[in-house]
């Protein structure tokens, strides 16, 4: 299947999120934070996915999406927030981010999300 990046701050979540796309055969590398990711992808940019919270230390998921978007367009971005006002933060940036998944989310919500964006990558190409 696909290979995605995971950047999430809160632990039980990266490791909620992890599993749920393990089970759909995914290999799947998280980070805690958006700084993290960006040095990972600097390494290696293979990823098919990148999927980030929008509020973290360090550096937010905002900031590492226009990072991204910049320096490896070829990667397709979702971002994850709980927060009304962090999705607002996002509006402007329908260019680079494919979709924003609000917390709380189920096991199937983020699993479809990752697919839909997937499938929408692989028709665009």
């Amino acid at each position: 299947m696909a290979r995605l990046l995971i950047a999430e701050d809160d632990e039980a979540v990266r490791a909620f999120v992890s599993r749920a796309l393990m089970l759909d055969g995914h290999d799947v590398t998280t980070v805690e934070d958006g700084a993290l990711a960006l040095d990972l992808l600097f390494r290696d940019d293979l990823f098919d996915l990148l999927l980030s919270d929008i509020k973290m230390p360090v550096m937010d998921g905002i900031a590492l999406a226009l990072n991204v978007a910049r320096d490896h367009p070829h990667i397709p971005i979702l971002l994850m927030t709980g927060y009304a006002d962090q999705r607002e933060r996002a509006d402007g940036l329908e260019k680079i981010v494919h979709d924003i998944v609000l917390k709380p989310f189920s096991l199937s919500d983020i699993r479809k999300a990752v697919s839909k964006t997937l499938l929408e990558t692989i028709k665009a190409a």
